[in-house]
């Protein structure tokens, strides 16, 4: 297992440990070096305003591009698993408790991550780096948003469906953010399996309880996650370095981290056609699943090629993009199977 080395000041990063959690979260002086701004007050970050209205700057912390591509991936498992149309009621409760549990566990993860944050220039507007949200803001308001999550889905969808959000942002929150993020380039591999949850969470909905073709479904995105997120950590791999995160990319070759996504490209192809044994899925979808699975290798075994041959411009933002409309037409073809199945 990898580590970084957490005395400050280590190999020229900020006296500010990234490697500890409680360098931030119980520092009553708050984090050293936010853009634009020095820390002093008990409240939090002082730095450069962010430009956006308070609503904004709140909705930020949540990540809603996140929350987006998750819930991509919970309506379509909600048909598969009714076999057509749930009801709208179901479906909005399961949206609106999926939401606000994804939304905490953001939230929840920019107020542990705001040390590193405040030294990356990827993450440089979050509004806990910019002051426009205090660290107790984002704590209370994370938190809220959790409870109020639970209660939705536990009043309103049923309990099974409501211990695996709970479960959801637990992982993402003290396993990944807190112990695996800092401390092993497996994070994301590992990690990923809190943004798999939905799929779970759309079945447990539906039927009120899990099957084999909700595993599959799991594994689809687990098997998808290093695929997708070890191209951008190819991209920002100088700001993860910068902030002593240990992401496959800073402390591997572009080569050797190009062959693992070439592996876990082919695991997803093929566990995306598990569905067909194991769920009942039809002709139509097994075609699009080959077909999306076929161009997703396709593009790895690309970005293997350049990375072997020392191209200096690897372009793997190229297959971060691909990564988002396979799995965007794959579970489209998850909600459109059965409709279509002959």
């Amino acid at each position: 297992m990898t580590t970084v080395d957490p005395r400050p000041g280590a190999a020229g990063r900020p006296a500010v440990s990234p490697i500890d959690p409680a360098a931030a979260v119980g520092a009553p002086g708050g984090v050293v070096g936010a853009p634009g701004g020095v820390v002093g007050a008990p409240g939090g970050v002082v730095g450069a305003p962010g430009g956006r209205s308070r609503f904004a700057a709140f909705v930020a912390l949540t990540k809603p591009r996140i929350i987006e591509l998750l819930l991509v991936t919970t309506v379509p498992t909600m048909i598969f698993a009714a076999g057509g149309l749930p009801r709208l009621g179901l479906v909005a409760a399961t949206l609106l408790g999926g939401t606000m549990a994804a939304a905490s566990a953001n939230t929840l993860n920019c107020y542990l991550d705001r040390d590193i944050d405040v030294v990356m220039h990827r993450t440089g507007r979050r509004p806990l780096v910019t002051g426009e949200v205090t660290p107790r803001q984002a704590l209370v308001f994370g938190l809220a948003l959790g409870v109020a999550a639970i209660a939705v889905l536990a009043g309103l969808v049923n309990l099974l469906a409501a211990a695996l959000a709970l479960a959801a942002i637990l992982f993402y929150v003290v396993v990944y953010t807190m112990v695996l993020k800092r401390r092993t380039p497996q994070n994301i591999v590992w990690g990923g399996a809190a943004g798999c949850m939905p799929v779970l969470i759309g079945w447990a909905a539906v039927t009120g309880r899990l099957s084999w073709a909700a595993v599959v479904l799991f594994g689809v995105i687990f098997l998808w996650t290093p695929p997708h997120y070890w191209p951008l950590s190819l991209k920002f791999r100088d700001d993860y370095s910068r902030a002593g995160v240990p992401m496959l990319p800073v402390v591997a070759p572009a080569a050797e981290v190009s062959r693992k996504i070439v592996v876990y490209a082919w695991g997803t192809l093929a566990c995306s056609l598990l569905l067909v044994p194991f769920g009942g899925a039809g002709p139509v979808y097994a075609g699009c699943a080959l077909g999306l699975g076929g161009w997703l290798v396709a593009e790895a075994h690309l970005l293997l090629r350049r990375a072997r041959a020392g191209v200096r411009r690897l372009a793997p933002m190229r297959l971060f993009r691909l990564s988002i409309t396979y799995l965007t037409v794959l579970f489209l073809a998850v909600a459109i199977d059965p409709f279509i199945r002959f």
